[in-house]
């Protein structure tokens, strides 16, 4: 039997299906009547896992979801072209392909070779969770010229996949560096 998780449960992060569909919560908000007898609210914000739509939608508290059907299968990234962005499942080894739609603006952040985790629903391949950090190169930066007014100076340098981030005055062009996936922000040299 499916594990049920009531809407009163459902927090930030929290995995649940409604209507068929995988959802994932962004924020939860639970309202609390002060006549007698009313019913508890949860207003959740939550993100179609399928189609990447984002909606605000109000349950009572004792709703029940189902778990979703998803896992995580560790894959590398091989290539994209117009059919798609391919990646190698570590385990089977068979391709796995995955639309623009749902790659988002992840290109930006990978190199053939990265490894990333999959999301499978109902053993098809639906997203892609990148690791915390990747390591770039940087393509392009300009010398860095100090500024005595400012103590936490920044450039642009455009990186190996395209992407351009501000970074540190002392960084420069060819080095490797360490970004992170959650904000695209410089994170430290390698």
């Amino acid at each position: 039997m499916a594990v049920l998780i009531e809407a009163i449960h459902v927090k930030r992060r929290t995995l649940f299906e409604f209507e068929n569909t995988p959802f994932s919560c962004l924020d939860s908000e639970i309202s609390t009547p002060t006549a007698r007898g009313g019913q508890t609210l949860v207003r959740l914000k939550m993100r179609n896992l399928l189609t990447n739509a984002v909606f605000e939608k109000t349950f009572k508290a004792q709703d029940k979801f189902k778990e979703p059907d998803l896992m995580f299968v560790s894959a590398s990234y091989l290539y994209s072209d117009g059919d798609g962005s391919h990646f190698l499942d570590q385990e089977s080894f068979e391709t796995l392909t995955l639309t623009p739609d749902m790659m988002g603006d992840a290109l930006e952040l990978l190199l053939s070779g990265t490894i990333v985790q999959l999301q499978k629903y109902n053993g098809n391949p639906i997203g892609l969770q990148l690791p915390m950090f990747v390591e770039l190169d940087i393509a392009y930066t300009e010398p860095g010229v100090r500024d005595s007014s400012s103590g936490n100076a920044t450039k642009m340098a455009r990186l190996e996949t395209g992407l351009e981030i501000r970074v540190p005055l002392f960084i420069k062009e060819g080095e490797k560096i360490k970004i992170s996936t959650e904000n695209r922000e410089f994170a430290g040299r390698v």
